[in-house]
């Protein structure tokens, strides 16, 4: 969800706000990333004023500076707050872990080309107003991973303005682009490139809602290496998808 040199995004987003959550179930992959390369899945909560912003972000990450093995992925998740203050799961003061059966950050492991599936969302408990990531799970209670304080924000209080979904890259510094979600362009199947199914947003009553019931927007800003793709369930389709989308791309040097 940030702009740097060299990062770029396809994805799915809403600044209808304010929300008080967003959730999806997405798969992440093991890519092949160079040495300064960073390849993201995630899902993001935030708000822009001035020239600040307050964001949380988390989902899979593929960074070979930071986590030492190629191609591994890891989930993680990312917060930026008041004074400039954040960092990477917890690197610095601020995220409080509570489940003891899934911490914020671990390596997952995986073949080439076979995903692994997460259900993760960043919501706001309306007592506390404290932002809270959960793991979803079909065939048992929630995990409650662990909070973010209201105290570490200064925009987001009392919700956020955007939310998104999807995949974000940050280039080498010698300009070339890593692949995104699974390499490959969303062009055909829905199991060919990355999927985000089940994409929903507490509104601003705290009520679970599908995305698209917001006006939403692509963002692809690098056409040339990634891409989006809406989906679209038959009506007569079994599977419960809800508002979904491929996404991703090779990469490459000229992005």
């Amino acid at each position: 969800s940030t702009h740097s040199s060299g990062a770029h995004i396809a994805g799915v987003r809403s600044q209808a706000g304010p929300f008080h959550g967003v959730e999806a179930w997405y798969d992440g992959y093991a890519l092949n990333v160079g040495r300064y390369q960073i390849s993201y899945s995630q899902i993001f909560i935030g708000s822009r004023l001035n020239n600040q912003d307050n964001f949380i972000q988390a989902g899979y990450i593929v960074d070979k500076s930071r986590f030492f093995r190629t191609g591994q992925l890891w989930t993680y998740a990312f917060w930026k707050g008041k004074d400039g203050k954040g960092c990477y799961n917890t690197a610095c003061d601020g995220f409080i872990q509570v489940s003891r059966k899934i911490p914020i950050v671990q390596p997952i492991d995986l073949k080439p080309g076979v995903p692994d599936w997460s259900r993760w969302s960043i919501h706001q408990d309306k007592g506390t107003g404290n932002w809270w990531l959960t793991q979803i799970l079909s065939n048992g209670p929630n995990e409650d991973i662990g909070y973010w304080p209201k105290e570490l924000f200064n925009l987001i209080d009392n919700g956020a303005t955007t939310v998104g979904v999807g995949g974000a890259v940050q280039a080498s510094g010698s300009g070339e682009s890593p692949p995104m979600g699974n390499g490959n362009f969303p062009v055909g199947g829905r199991l060919d490139s990355a999927l985000v199914t089940n994409i929903e947003v507490l509104d601003s009553n705290y009520n679970n809602r599908k995305m698209n019931s917001f006006s939403t927007e692509i963002m692809v800003d690098s056409p040339k290496c990634y891409g989006v793709r809406i989906g679209k369930v038959k009506p007569f389709h079994r599977t419960r998808l809800g508002f979904f989308f491929n996404y991703g791309g090779p990469g490459g040097n000229s992005c």
